[in-house]
């Protein structure tokens, strides 16, 4: 793509800001890499943030810079690919139209990741990606995470616009409603698993063939397991079940991954105050039959306690933290 020399030297040299809400960038089809590859294979994608890119002012170097803040360009922008690449920091959130996905994604965002926004409602993630625009970056792929196919895309996209992946959060997860084991339908316990449990998976694995053979290597994983992965409520069997199936995922994805450098911990969470905990607030069923009123916390603390998780260097992990209510009835007997 060509760029006009002075305004790029402009833009270097006094860190000034361009006054829009987005660019349109062409860029190398993989990745931002050393421009002396013969007419490399090109493609086109959008960025919720001013990213300014430069290429062809020196002929082995390419530079993509953040010009969010005034000063931020006071460093040189002239770096290797290497050097760009390591400091790229890109996170699949699935589930981040609302909820907890959405908390964690904008407080990722503000961390410094280029959050790739994925689930089924496109309103709701371009909805997300809005609330962050201020001050992140983010990409909008809606994706059906019970379609293996459509998670297969998910995946190929995020390495084909950027190269690499260096977390992903499977959050995404739906219950059923509070009826008697007996009579869950077949349907409804499939519809759980496929979302709660053979999603997770397939991202896994997908992440898996992506962090290996990346530079540099490695990457983490992060799964939104809950405290039903450590103790039921009533009448919600498929949900407990696929929350305590994610805990041994989670041991297996971190054993596996460690000849890759791939950590992987899990994030449980107890009545996070969101659409999903909104009944909380007029009572639950307890293990004794009655009905209470349960507290909640705010979905921030989620989001801070993702983005501990998220930034710790890869010779570190948090394989369980517990983030929940102090005094929801959890530690005890009710």
């Amino acid at each position: 793509m060509p760029v006009d020399r002075k305004i790029a030297r402009r833009f270097v040299n006094t860190g000034q800001e361009p006054k829009v809400e987005s660019l349109l960038l062409t860029v190398p089809e993989e990745g931002f890499r050393r421009s002396n590859v013969s007419e490399p294979a090109r493609s086109t994608y959008r960025l919720t943030r001013p990213v300014l890119l430069v290429m062809g002012i020196y002929p082995h170097y390419c530079a993509v810079g953040s010009l969010a803040r005034p000063g931020l360009m006071s460093r040189s922008l002239y770096q290797p690919q290497e050097a760009l690449m390591s400091e790229l920091k890109i996170a699949i959130v699935t589930g981040a139209g609302s909820g907890i996905g959405r908390a964690c994604s904008l407080a990722l965002m503000k961390a410094g990741f280029t959050v790739v926004l994925t689930g089924r409602r496109q309103q709701n993630l371009e909805e997300t990606a809005k609330a962050g625009a201020a001050f992140g970056k983010s990409l909008v792929v809606p994706a059906d995470l019970t379609d293996p196919v459509s998670i297969e895309h998910l995946f190929a996209e995020t390495k084909r616009l950027f190269g690499r992946l260096d977390l992903l959060f499977n959050n995404a997860g739906v219950g059923t409603p509070p009826v008697r084991l007996e009579e869950i339908t077949l349907a409804q316990w499939q519809a759980v698993v496929a979302t709660n449990l053979s999603a997770p998976f397939l991202c896994t694995q997908h992440a898996f063939r992506i962090m290996a053979n990346q530079t540099p290597r490695g990457g983490r994983i992060i799964n939104n397991g809950s405290i039903s992965a450590y103790a039921p409520r009533p009448l919600s069997a498929p949900y407990t079940a696929t929350k305590h199936a994610i805990t041994g995922l989670t041991r297996s994805t971190a054993l596996d991954g460690r000849q890759y450098d791939i950590a992987c911990g899990q994030l449980d969470i107890g009545n996070a105050a969101t659409e999903m905990t909104e009944g909380m607030t007029k009572g639950v069923m307890q293990s004794s039959g009655l009905m209470l009123v349960e507290p909640r916390i705010e979905v921030q603390n989620v989001a801070d306690a993702l983005v501990f998780m998220a930034t710790r260097t890869l010779d570190a992990n948090v394989l369980f933290m517990n983030v929940m209510a102090t005094k929801m009835p959890f530690v005890g007997r009710g």
